[in-house]
């Protein structure tokens, strides 16, 4: 049987000024599906992943999840409906430890912005977020600084503070950035395994990557969807090929 649908756009557009960073795209995600989005740098990827975050309203076009229209919805409400998203430059807390910044978020997602609430979750919020930090590889440092994690660990507690709000969609946004390929490796597995349990859209320009994590993938091209399809079916695609895939890739 067919998995729903999860995550739709129809016609979903973002304008600035004569530029069409996002040109009347159509995609459809289903349910437990790991995407990738590729595409040269300026096809429009993260100013994709703006919108369905609600970081950005389109100019025009629709969006919807769950079969609920979430069009312009600001970021905060986009996210209590369950889409959570990791940023291509690292957002933690340095200055508070591994545990602290998984804490905070679990907490706050938990409390839904009830200021007046009691902390008598604080021991659950804690439990919660030593579980997350194991998943992610990182329970042996929760006691640490965020600021004296290596590269791939601080990109990894920035998974598990997305992780915290226990989203149904998770939105990468270049996971492996700046990591050597050792860490690299790592977060493939890392991926993987949180693909398991939810629907994941990354973000990525490592084709070594996507081609090992994917399910399926969007191939987007000056804002536009050039190519969809299963990772053998995007590497035989010729105008992939011409268009991205090319010499040196």
């Amino acid at each position: 049987m067919s998995r729903s649908v999860l995550l739709r756009t129809e016609r979903l557009t973002r304008e600035f000024g004569s530029l069409v960073a996002v040109d009347r795209v159509d995609v459809e995600v289903r349910e437990g599906e790991l995407r990738s989005i590729i595409g040269p740098n300026g096809a429009g990827k993260t100013t994709f992943f703006r919108l369905i975050s609600g970081e950005m309203k389109p100019t025009a076009g629709r969006i919807w999840f769950r079969d609920r229209e979430i069009t312009g919805l600001p970021q905060h409400a986009v996210a209590r409906l369950g889409i959570a998203k990791s940023y291509q430059i690292t957002n933690i807390f340095p200055h508070l430890s591994v545990l602290e910044n998984v804490r905070v978020a679990v907490q706050g997602h938990a409390r839904a912005y009830d200021f007046w609430s009691r902390a008598d979750g604080l021991d659950e919020a804690r439990a919660r977020a030593l579980g997350i930090l194991e998943t992610v590889g990182l329970g042996a440092k929760a006691a640490d600084l965020a600021a004296h994690l290596s590269h791939g660990e601080k990109r990894h507690l920035e998974l598990a503070i997305a992780l915290a709000t226990d989203p149904v969609l998770l939105l990468l946004d270049e996971p492996t950035a700046g990591m050597s390929p050792e860490e690299t490796d790592e977060t493939i597995v890392l991926i993987r395994g949180l693909a398991a349990g939810r629907t994941v859209v990354v973000v990525e320009h490592k084709m070594k990557v996507v081609m090992r994590i994917s399910d399926r993938i969007t191939v987007l091209h000056q804002g536009q969807v050039l190519a969809e399809g299963t990772p053998e079916e995007i590497r035989a695609n010729e105008r992939v090929q011409k268009t991205y895939l090319g010499a040196g890739r």
